[in-house]
């Protein structure tokens, strides 16, 4: 039910990313305003609305916190549809930004009390690849809706299937705190929220990890919500070809490396802890000259061939950086680690990853014309290798800062 609860984030999240086209065609808007459009509406709310979410779950039950928020975000999603100008379509996001931050935060925090440390990068990382499966549904169901109903019938799809998710997590969705009879008020005996994030503090793998996540995710957000763009402008792709063909390459490229990821890292941190954070350094180290190569191909069936073995190899290591940030931050903080990784990577990489690319992408125009989301994309690899670089130093602080 996680997993689905992931899927619906993602996929709520990212079908704009296969509708930006016909959206810049509609309301004549640039690429920097698109980037703003993917980016920094959604994430500056989703920061104002992180933590107190996260404070809610740690000190209350898990699952109404979940099932509020998918309802919310669902509803938002559909409401995109209605959008008859950019700025309605802004304001919806909005709302979406506001309720997606109760997802991802308690479910990782569940996972954690669900399983025992040597199976947690494994369920880490299943939970993780609904983020994948979410991107292919958005790109595939998505795009496929939009190519004969037009874009805004593809945002009240997206929305509908939530409703339904909902119901189905509040009434099955276990919570070990009322299982077990803990209470789950807020008089719940927990450390402030002061000293919470002081201990985090003086976690260095924690902060290490916070940055590496971070500065990947400029680079994962900022080419993500543009590729599908690019296939169109610069390979000449239809958009039934960037939705069915593409979007399902990605998808298995990155559930099979989520998975792998998952399984490698359990495997190798039963000899070393520290492999919970150097399998993301060998992810982003091999994947970098993939993708320059695969940003820079001519024909679109070589592109994908590539993308597809440089989502894989990224995927395998990405797919398990929490598991670092459940080592190091305890168990009474550990929503509010998660959330504020997430609140990290969302603030730093949703909004700043996509107008990078956006603003190059405009700034190069005048050089390139059409192909000038190419080179913005290939700029926006490099981020990749300041993020293996934290995840390295990350591994190496890890072993003096367990906390169960």
């Amino acid at each position: 039910m996680l997993f689905l609860v992931t899927t619906s984030n993602y996929f709520d999240y990212n079908v704009l990313s296969i509708l930006l086209q016909p959206i810049k065609d509609e309301f004549h808007v640039s690429d920097t305003m698109l980037g703003m459009l993917s980016g920094i509406f959604f994430a500056l709310i989703y920061a104002a609305a992180g933590l107190p979410l996260a404070r809610w779950a740690d000190r209350g039950n898990r699952r109404t916190v979940i099932t509020v928020s998918l309802a919310l975000w669902s509803v938002m999603t559909a409401m995109c549809g209605f959008a008859h100008s950019f700025w309605q379509l802004a304001l919806a996001r909005f709302g979406l930004g506001a309720a997606e931050p109760g997802a991802l935060p308690p479910s990782q925090s569940l996972i954690a009390d669900y399983f025992p440390p040597q199976r947690l990068a494994t369920a880490s990382a299943i939970l993780n690849a609904g983020s994948c499966a979410g991107y292919l549904v958005g790109v595939v169901l998505g795009g496929s809706i939009a190519a004969v109903y037009g874009w805004r019938a593809a945002f009240l799809f997206a929305g509908a299937p939530g409703l339904l998710l909902a119901v189905v997590v509040r009434l099955m969705l276990p919570e070990p705190r009322c299982q077990l009879g803990f209470p789950t008020a807020s008089g719940l005996q927990t450390e402030s929220l002061r000293e919470a994030l002081r201990q985090l503090r003086r976690k260095r793998a924690f902060l290490y990890a916070l940055a590496g996540t971070s500065v990947y995710t400029i680079f994962s957000f900022g080419t993500g919500v543009f590729l599908p763009s690019f296939m169109i402008r610069a390979l000449g792709a239809t958009l039934a070809q960037v939705s069915l063909t593409w979007g399902v390459a990605l998808a298995v490229a990155d559930l099979g490396g989520a998975l792998a990821g998952g399984w490698l890292t359990d495997r190798l941190s039963r000899r070393d802890i520290r492999w919970r954070a150097w399998v993301p350094v060998l992810g982003c180290t091999v994947a970098t000259p993939l993708y320059l190569v695969a940003f820079l191909a001519q024909h679109l069936w070589t592109f994908i061939a590539l993308d597809f073995v440089a989502e894989f190899i990224v995927t395998l290591g990405m797919s398990v950086c929490f598991a670092v940030v459940h080592s190091v931050c305890g168990n009474s903080r550990r929503t509010m680690a998660i959330a504020i990784a997430q609140l990290s990577f969302v603030l730093v990489g949703c909004g700043l990853g996509p107008l990078i690319t956006g603003v190059l992408s405009d700034t190069l125009s005048a050089l390139y014309g059409a192909q000038s989301l190419r080179y913005s994309l290939v700029t926006m690899v490099f981020f990749l290798v300041p993020a293996a670089i934290a995840f390295q130093h990350s591994g190496r602080a890890m072993p003096a800062e367990l906390e169960d």
